[in-house]
């Protein structure tokens, strides 16, 4: 199943796997070190870019969907 804007965070981090980091990073959404903050994984990736912690979320959807 492809990820869309409703899916959360952690659903990249799940697909990816270690390159979740990277790919979100260069997204603009830091999820720091340990990722601390319980919540925000669990964010869905639409409201982190309504809320401008993630940029280019149909690039960041399209290289994810064809990585899997």
């Amino acid at each position: 199943m492809d990820l869309t804007p409703q899916s959360k965070i952690r659903d990249v981090l799940n697909v990816l796997g270690d390159k979740g980091r990277e790919v979100l990073l260069k997204h603009g959404y830091d999820i720091g070190e340990g990722f601390v903050d319980v919540l925000s994984q669990y964010q869905t990736l639409q409201h982190a870019s309504e809320t401008e912690r993630l940029r280019d979320l149909d690039g960041l959807l399209a290289y994810v969907n064809s990585n899997r």
